[in-house]
């Protein structure tokens, strides 16, 4: 299977980049930084179409399950989250074609944070997401980071996320 993480995080090398390397080591899987990537708030003249928005929905498309990697802020995703998300309304209006292509994509969220639970109102986000595209959305892997990610202290979460996102369906 071909992962794809997607890391949305103001800091590269903080607590959740930490967490989508362990992910994306264990799926053998690339690291996308949005932090690396030009791509502007949604635009209704859609003067931003050419900035790195659709290529990277274009490297989505080849990937067989994509993982969101983002700290939770506010009890919500990550701002650099928020306008990728936001730019899913580029592909229902001027791009319609390639949106539709991403019907029934595997997707799931990975997140670090201080509370000692994720949030409902941060879950609810991905699921309404999902829900209104078509993606198929599983369950979420979050890792409670008081200070910094200690990967030894997340070790059961993370072999049960990761045997969650990969066990393939019976085939008959």
């Amino acid at each position: 299977m071909n992962f794809l993480v997607v890391l949305a995080s103001s800091r590269s090398n903080g607590n959740t980049a930490k967490l989508a390397q362990v992910i994306a080591e264990n799926l053998e899987a690339k690291i996308v930084d949005l932090q690396e990537l030009s791509i502007s708030y949604f635009d209704y003249e859609h003067a931003n179409i050419t900035d790195d928005f659709i290529p990277l929905i274009e490297r989505i498309l080849l990937s067989d399950f994509v993982v969101f990697a983002t700290p939770v802020y506010w009890y919500s995703m990550s701002a650099q989250l928020k306008t990728f998300f936001d730019r899913f309304t580029d592909l229902l209006t001027v791009n319609k074609e390639l949106g539709r292509k991403l019907r029934g994509k595997p997707i799931s969220v990975i997140a670090t944070g201080t509370d000692a639970e994720l949030p409902s109102s941060f879950t609810s986000q991905f699921e309404l997401i999902a829900g209104y595209l078509g993606l198929d959305y599983h369950e979420p892997l979050y890792c409670c980071c008081a200070n910094d990610f200690k990967h030894h202290q997340h070790l059961q979460a993370i072999q049960s996320y990761l045997g969650n996102i990969t066990e393939q369906p019976d085939r008959d």
